[in-house]
């Protein structure tokens, strides 16, 4: 079994800082490599997908615990869209790989399997979950999927690691495709996430200043794409009310190529963050991306420093 992206293995720390370095440098490999160009485009090396529009749980420092701001609404992508996005995809020949995460709990999807299977024929999956619908046959199922590494964010406590290991050793599968990361802190250690505030949806624990000057490279490789085929900026924008296309009824190359795109890029790369709802973010925006920026910077003879 080629699991594609099993960069590290299975580390988790009870210190959240360790661990979150420990998923920025998972990522490393995919995000911060030499763009892929498709006509002179880099395209995107990561691309986040909400499954499902609903969470099992609510969590202080997410969207999901305000009612309002992101209701549980259970509508859910289909077979349908998945085979179109690989259609586009398969296109510019996409290299890329895909995070099965967004906006809710992707586990209670039931065509999850489905679904990665099919993305799993252009380059790895990711799925981050809470972990909470998880028993070993079903962790199996995903193992002998095309599934490259499993994200488990424990909320409960350090009792939550036995729980886990156990289920991986009954479901007799590689440890290394499991990480574990401890999310059960409270909002003095930011709960043991790199905490933002959701373009103003999070107020809670320690918040950086918001910074209109600050420049940003989420748009330079990377895009989230909604259960209904809408794409937002990233996965900040827990807004969703200015989706930059749909690649439901466009071609995904224009989407993301895109007039309405590309004007957000030449913001964020001229360290511009004053049009919504990048000028309620607060997030760093440059941890990856750098070597994708650095293209499109050129290409829109942008003569500022990154």
């Amino acid at each position: 079994m080629n699991k594609l992206i099993n960069h590290t293995s299975n580390l988790y720390s009870l210190d959240p800082k360790k661990t979150i370095q420990n998923n920025i440098q998972r990522k490393k490999k995919i995000l911060d490599r030499d763009p892929q160009l498709f006509q002179g485009v880099p395209l995107p090396s990561w691309i986040e997908l909400s499954l499902i529009d609903a969470c099992n749980r609510v969590c202080s420092f997410c969207p999901k615990s305000d009612f309002d701001t992101a209701p549980n609404t259970y509508q859910k992508m289909t077979l349908g869209f998945i085979d179109k996005l690989c259609s586009d995809l398969k296109k510019i020949n996409f290299q890329g790989a895909f995070s099965v995460c967004g906006y809710g709990e992707p586990l209670l999807h039931k065509e999850l399997i489905q679904i990665v299977n099919k993305l799993g024929e252009l380059g790895g999956v990711e799925i981050v979950t809470n972990g909470d619908p998880l028993k070993p046959q079903i962790l199996r199922e995903i193992y002998e999927s095309r599934t490259t590494k499993l994200i488990i964010s424990m909320y409960d406590g350090e009792h939550q690691i036995d729980y886990f290991e156990s289920m991986i050793a009954e479901a007799k599968i590689d440890k290394d495709f499991v990480v574990l990361r401890n999310r059960w802190h409270d909002e003095t250690e930011d709960f043991g996430v790199k905490l933002t505030n959701r373009v103003g949806n999070i107020k809670i624990g320690e918040q950086k200043e918001i910074d209109k000057n600050r420049g940003c490279f989420y748009t330079s490789y990377q895009l989230l794409v909604d259960w209904n085929g809408n794409v937002y900026l990233c996965p900040q924008d827990w807004d969703r009310r200015l989706p930059v296309g749909n690649v439901m009824i466009e071609n995904f190359f224009d989407v993301w190529n895109g007039k309405i795109l590309n004007k957000y890029r030449k913001k964020h790369l001229s360290s511009r963050r004053d049009i919504a709802p990048c000028n309620k973010c607060n997030a760093d925006g440059k941890i990856h991306g750098s070597n994708h920026a650095k293209i499109w910077h050129k290409k829109f003879k942008i003569f500022n420093n990154l």
